[in-house]
């Protein structure tokens, strides 16, 4: 074999000898890259799951949270003591074991589009709820506040606009706005409502006003106010899921004698609709009675005023 020959040889051989080199790199480099992206998403995943889970968590605590207005006790020469009750976690509404649980469902900020289909859910599991309404005066908002009497659930009501800057500018201006849902009700229904939820609960800390003087003006109208002490979540968080929202609710029903269940009835509550099926089913299975709001229902109020004594 001349020399040019056995050059030639060589010379394949270092070409075989780079190229399975470089092929042995190459495919190192693919499987390691491979394998760091399929690491990198599992902890991806785990991440957004544990976020998630966290987020869940403080939205579900700031919709419980009960905030007392900053003004509440400013006023020495008021003729009645306000008096924060936290009803969510008084010890005499800790549940004991063979307590029978009463729950009341309620669904603020209707009518709307979903108002017909929470109701035929409610008619289909034959129970009873209460809906604190807001003003509307189309046709098919008035059909739904006669729904609502005409198979036997609590009407009441939730302001007329909603609006919190109008309703808490004044005494005057809450007045006007209670007096126009009252006699919408009435004149829709016959019914002259007597329960009222404040837009944005007792305790906000929106008001201009002492929450306590509107208290007092609902007092003197004769007309009961309810909180809650058990929150769905669906007012604060757009990421819950109907499952979400059930153990959101459950979690806590079980730990009181009388829960009051904040839900909403608005466009946008889906999750709401689907959720609540299932929130019966599993309300019914540790025993609860679902009741809708009457005289004899224990208020859970934020904020409680206690006349003094004379």
């Amino acid at each position: 074999m001349d020399v040019q020959s056995k050059e030639d040889i060589q010379k394949q051989r270092d070409r075989r000898k780079r190229v399975k080199r470089m092929k042995t790199f190459i495919v190192t480099f693919l499987f390691t890259w491979i394998i760091i992206s399929i690491v990198s998403i599992v902890l991806l995943g785990v991440t957004v799951i544990s976020l998630k889970k966290q987020l869940n968590e403080v939205s579900k605590r700031l919709d419980e949270k009960i905030v007392a207005p900053q003004n509440l006790y400013d006023d020495g020469d008021r003729d009645a003591e306000a008096l924060l009750s936290y009803n969510a976690t008084a010890e005499e509404n800790l549940a004991q074991a063979g307590d029978t649980l009463k729950v009341y469902l309620t669904f603020d900020d209707g009518p709307s589009d979903n108002s017909d289909k929470i109701l035929d859910i409610l008619d289909d599991y034959n129970v009873k709820a209460t809906f604190f309404v807001v003003g509307k005066e189309d046709d098919a908002s008035k059909a739904v506040y006669q729904r609502i009497v005409n198979e036997g659930h609590t009407l009441a009501m939730h302001s007329y606009s909603h609006k919190y800057a109008s309703i808490y500018a004044s005494l005057d201006a809450f007045e006007e706005d209670f007096y126009r849902i009252q006699n919408l009700l009435y004149d829709v229904t016959g019914v002259d409502c007597d329960l009222y939820r404040f837009p944005g609960g007792s305790s906000n800390q929106v008001s201009n006003t002492d929450m306590t003087d509107y208290i007092r003006f609902l007092n003197e109208e004769n007309v009961r106010y309810l909180d809650w002490n058990v929150a769905s979540g669906d007012a604060t968080s757009a990421a819950y899921t109907s499952d979400d929202l059930v153990e959101n609710v459950m979690s806590d029903v079980v730990k009181y004698k009388t829960s009051v269940v904040l839900l909403h009835d608005a466009d946008n509550k889906d999750q709401t609709v689907e959720a609540l099926p299932k929130l019966i089913e599993q309300l019914q299975e540790v025993g609860a009675v679902i009741l809708p709001v009457s005289e004899d229902t224990e208020l859970i109020q934020h904020v409680s005023l206690a006349e003094k004594s004379e």
